[in-house]
């Protein structure tokens, strides 16, 4: 470290001697204490935890949307098979009343029951 003397009216640095009636100061390199610096290290490992955390919450967000969003699809694709069957049923039924062969069938009657 060097002495190194300012006078505040202006002139020159000076090393060697201080003059009479100057004000003069003495100036030193700012330095932070070893508290202050590990409270800031401490504070930015906080931050960069938060951000961690948050990153992570997020994503657990959006796996549980996801999830709902697959819930969604398989209840409606099993509506949509569910539909599919009863379209078939009502057709069939449908199409076996309206067809030739079942209107000139005749009516069905019991002629007798089997006796044991």
């Amino acid at each position: 470290m060097r002495n190194e003397y300012i006078s505040r009216r202006g002139g020159m640095a000076t090393t060697s001697a201080w003059s009479r009636n100057q004000n003069t100061v003495r100036h030193t390199g700012k330095r932070l204490g070893k508290v202050s610096t590990t409270a800031i290290f401490g504070l930015m490992v906080l931050i960069v935890g938060l951000i961690y955390a948050t990153q992570g919450v997020k994503a657990t967000t959006y796996d549980y949307e996801l999830s709902e969003i697959d819930e969604q699809v398989a209840d409606l694709q099993a509506r949509k098979e569910d539909l599919a069957v009863e379209k078939a049923r009502l057709t069939s039924t449908q199409t076996a009343a309206s067809s030739e062969v079942a209107v000139n069938m005749p009516d069905g009657q019991v002629s007798g029951y089997a006796k044991e």
